[in-house]
């Protein structure tokens, strides 16, 4: 049960402040990774160039051309590449975003900062004994945003190395294991993209509501 107290200075955890900035932060972030998602997803659907080797002989034998599979497939992934660039252009987005948010926890106001909330929800917990369950598991989703920042940043690590690594000299192994160490943290992604989506909307329709237009107005 959420605690509910006759005092004025009572505060529900639940219930937190967020700054204009990590609001703007968070509704960015959530379209970036929308986006980078619906690139991927499109990549190993609609623009499998492997998928779309016959269309393409198809279509240029209805204009009287005639091409073997292998010239086929030349065209047909010509626009994977250019929409794996977009997904490029996205990660060096979500880049920036991850360096956004780290300047914004060093610039937010003390009550505000992640540490700081932390700190708050411990001392709730040695006070309120009684809603213990609650509080212990509000610092479980807490800690669970930390390992999404851990994710992101392997993410963003991976990807640089990727887009950059001929630049700065990487092999050919150290590019693969790049990609496949990419390759598996976009599935942890995926997953906490779930739990986070079904966890807001069970608490929307439980006891514990307003998360959504607190983090649009600001609970201010």
């Amino acid at each position: 049960m959420i605690p509910t107290n006759s005092s004025p200075d009572f505060i529900s955890p639940f219930q937190q402040t967020h700054s204009a900035a990590l609001r703007v932060w968070h509704w960015l972030t959530f379209l970036f990774i929308l986006g980078s998602v619906t690139t991927v997803l499109f990549n190993s659907t609609l623009y499998d160039p492997r998928d779309n080797v016959k269309l393409v002989q198809d279509q240029l034998k209805e204009k009287g051309i005639v091409v073997n599979e292998e010239q086929a497939f030349a065209v047909s992934h010509e626009y994977e590449d250019k929409m794996w660039d977009v997904h490029k252009w996205i990660g060096y987005g979500l880049s920036f975003l991850f360096l956004a948010r780290v300047m914004i926890e060093f610039t937010q106001p003390e009550e505000e900062k992640l540490r700081n909330k932390f700190k708050k929800i411990k001392e709730l917990q040695a006070k309120n004994d009684m809603n213990k369950a609650e509080y212990t598991h509000f610092l479980r989703v807490k800690m669970s945003y930390s390992v999404f920042f851990l994710i992101l940043f392997c993410m963003v690590l991976t990807g640089l190395g990727m887009a950059f690594g001929r630049n700065l000299g990487f092999g050919r192994d150290l590019h693969h294991n790049l990609k496949e160490i990419h390759a598996f943290m976009q599935y942890l992604m995926y997953a906490f993209i779930l739990l986070h989506l079904g966890g807001v909307i069970f608490a929307e329709n439980g006891r514990i509501r307003g998360i959504v237009s607190g983090m649009i107005h600001g609970n201010k």
